[in-house]
């Protein structure tokens, strides 16, 4: 059985919108975007691409996606990290998308999420890799269906954003790593209790 790891970049209060851009995702009025640049760290994109190397599977919302795949699609060969992200497996949960042809090696999710991603985990392999996805991390956390959540806390409060748990949600977890980072982020890997 495959484990499904929730990779991302959190702020003190929970907040995981548009960490990457002003205008990555402005969704209820967020205008923090970007958020993360201030404390870039080498060893936070090292950190990235050692796990995306023990994944061979991304699990991604609509709107992660798309933005991924507007990044690393038209990427040429040779970059090591778009070489990844463009052959990796990709599965996009979707009701809008009719098509998941934007970004190659891609397949879309548009019904019974929570029984194919069920099925994905049952399948051989490695980890299966979800980052930002708000939506589609809170309909997992909510049927125990993520085992480990590898998270980038940096030391900023936004006050307003969509969570990377949903209000009301009570999870119990086991700290298996604690990192501190030069530049104020400590990476913080949980499991399942």
């Amino acid at each position: 059985m495959r484990n499904i790891v929730v990779s991302e970049f959190v702020s003190l209060d929970n907040v995981m919108q548009a960490p990457g851009g002003a205008d990555e995702d402005t969704e209820g009025g967020f205008t923090h975007g970007g958020w993360t640049g201030p404390f870039w760290h080498d060893d936070i994109g090292a950190h990235f691409f050692e796990a995306m190397s023990q994944s061979d599977a991304l699990l991604l919302g609509r709107k992660t996606w798309q933005i991924h795949g507007g990044a690393f699609e038209p990427m040429p060969a040779g970059d090591p990290f778009g070489d990844l992200m463009n052959s990796m497996p990709k599965y996009v949960v979707s009701t809008t998308l009719t098509t998941a042809s934007a970004w190659r090696n891609s397949t879309l999710i548009s019904s019974n999420v929570v029984e194919e991603v069920r099925s994905l985990k049952a399948q051989p392999g490695k980890n299966i890799v979800i980052d930002g996805s708000s939506v589609l991390v809170h309909t997992l956390a909510e049927h125990d269906l993520i085992d480990e959540y590898s998270l980038h806390v940096y030391p900023v409060v936004l006050g307003s954003g969509k969570k990377l748990f949903p209000e009301g949600l009570r999870v119990h977890l086991r700290l298996i790593e604690s990192r501190p980072l030069p530049s104020g982020v400590v990476l913080m890997r949980y499991a399942r209790a």
